[in-house]
């Protein structure tokens, strides 16, 4: 019996490699979104604190907000990726995360991807520049693929 394949699927068979330029581009969109997280976890620790006095740097306050930012924006990218396997600013691009098999990537491989390019500073994807499939790193690692879709697919 043939089953008929979704057009999520038909676009991820026809779907290239990503090259750097479109990672950029679309992390470049994803600021947006990371500004708004920090001002949102800023404004909550303002809120929170004693006279409402931003927190004093090198402090624990300090650190747990900064944790409280890495966090937020952590599970922004890690919820979107796991729920379409895209952010928004990976949506206008055609760009979209999978496993290693087209599929969408396990909650475990998408954290440990978010991780690692985060605690690298994003220079374990300068790999994608030598690898034949354009894997970062972190995609190496976490058995992930960044593919863009062909726009006749998409």
């Amino acid at each position: 019996m043939l089953c008929a394949m979704t057009t999520s699927e038909q676009a991820r068979q026809t779907a290239q490699p990503a090259a750097l330029a479109w990672r950029l581009v679309a992390l470049l969109y994803d600021t947006v979104i990371a500004i708004a997280l920090i001002f949102v976890i800023s404004v909550l620790s303002l809120v929170l604190m004693p006279d409402h006095r931003p927190v004093e740097p090198g402090s624990l306050a300090a650190y747990a907000v900064f944790a409280g930012i890495w966090g937020a924006i952590g599970a922004y990218a890690v919820v979107s990726w796991r729920r379409g396997g895209q952010t928004i600013g990976m949506k206008p691009w055609r760009l979209m995360i999978t496993n290693q098999q087209g599929q969408t990537a396990s909650w475990y491989a998408l954290c440990l991807r978010f991780l690692l390019v985060s605690v690298s500073l994003g220079l374990v994807m300068l790999w994608c520049l030598v690898d034949a499939q354009r894997r970062g790193l972190h995609d190496i690692a976490a058995g992930t693929l960044l593919l863009r879709i062909d726009a006749k697919s998409a």
